[in-house]
C-alpha cells in the first residue's frame, strides 16, 4: 500500500500540473471504486480552478472554490501525468483533464481507492480524528510519551495508530523503531519520554528521507512522474528478516505485529 511518502512524492508529482488549472472534463471509465465514485462530480467539478493540492495523512485534496475531490490511493492506486489524447490502459478508471489537455490518470488494478466530493469546509468522516501529521511541530516525543501513559499495546502498534500520529505506516515504523534503538514488541506505557523523543525524531528522519528519493520501491507504487521510489535501497529491517543486521551483524528477527510483518534486531533494540 503507498504510505504517506509515496503520497506526498505523488502530491509534489501532480501539482505543478494541476494548481491554478481549469478542469475541463472528468472521465469516469469505472466508478466502482472502495466506495462508487458520486455520480454528481463531473458536474460539480468541470468548470471549477484547483486552487491547491494537499495532503492530509494518506489522502489527497484537489480543492477548488466549489469544493474540493478527495481521493485515496488504496492499495495499488497510482497518479500519472499524461496527455489526455493518449489511450487509457488497462485498469485507468478516472481521467481528470485540465484546459491545456493535461490529464491526470488513476489506475487501480485492486479497486480500493477512492475518489470523493467534500463541499466547502465539509470535513469528511475518513479525516475525523486524526492525528498530527508526523513532519510538523504538533508530533514530538512528549505527545507519544503522555498518549502512551497506561497502554500494554505494542510501541509499533502505537505508532502506527493514526489517531496517535498519521500516515506511520509499516515499511517506517519498522525503520524509525530500529533507528531509535527501541523493540517494536514492547509496550508502549513503558518506554520512556527521552526514548520517545529519540523515535519522533526518527520517524520525522526516515519520512523526511524517503520523501527526498521519491518513496519506497514497492510492487505496485510509482510516483507521479511513472518512476518507482528508491528509498528501498537503504532499508535497515522492513523485508529482511533473517539476513543480518546492518549494524552489528546479528541475524534479524521476523515476528507477526497486529497482522503485519516486523523485523528487529535483539542487540540493536531494546
Amino acid at each position: 500500500m503507498p504510505e504517506l511518502p509515496e503520497v506526498e512524492t505523488t502530491r509534489r508529482g501532480v501539482a505543478p500540473y494541476c494548481e491554478g488549472r481549469v478542469v475541463s472534463e472528468l472521465r469516469v471509465r469505472e466508478s466502482r471504486l472502495r466506495w462508487p465514485v458520486p455520480d454528481s462530480l463531473p458536474a460539480k467539478l468541470c468548470g471549477q480552478r484547483i486552487a491547491s493540492v494537499e495532503r492530509r495523512a494518506k489522502y489527497l485534496l484537489f480543492r477548488t472554490q466549489a469544493g474540493a475531490v478527495l481521493i485515496h490511493l488504496g492499495m495499488s492506486g497510482s497518479l500519472r501525468v499524461v496527455p489526455a489524447a493518449e489511450p487509457p490502459r488497462k485498469h485507468d478508471h478516472l481521467d481528470l483533464v485540465m484546459e491545456d489537455q493535461v490529464c491526470l490518470r488513476f489506475n487501480d488494478p485492486r479497486r480500493f481507492g477512492s475518489c470523493l466530493w467534500l463541499e466547502p469546509g465539509e470535513i469528511h468522516p475518513l479525516l475525523e480524528g486524526l492525528g498530527p501529521e508526523p513532519l510538523s511541530e504538533a508530533f514530538t516525543g512528549e505527545l507519544l510519551y503522555w498518549r502512551s501513559r497506561g497502554r500494554r499495546a505494542a510501541v509499533k502498534q502505537f505508532i502506527m495508530d493514526g489517531r496517535i500520529v498519521v500516515g506511520v505506516g509499516n515499511i517506517y515504523a519498522n525503520e524509525a523503531l530500529f533507528l531509535a534503538g527501541i523493540r517494536p514488541d514492547r509496550a508502549a506505557g513503558r518506554i520512556s519520554l527521552a526514548r520517545y523523543t529519540a523515535l519522533a525524531e526518527r520517524v520525522k528522519l526516515v519520512l523526511t528521507s524517503a520523501i527526498d528519493q521519491g518513496g519506497t520501491t514497492l510492487r505496485d507504487f510509482v510516483g507521479g512522474d511513472g518512476k518507482p521510489g528508491y528509498f528501498a535501497q537503504q532499508l535497515f529491517v522492513y523485508g529482511r528478516g533473517g539476513a543480518p543486521c546492518k549494524q552489528c551483524g546479528k541475524k534479524l528477527q521476523e515476528v507477526r505485529l497486529g497482522q503485519r510483518n516486523t523485523v528487529y534486531c535483539v542487540a540493536c533494540q531494546r
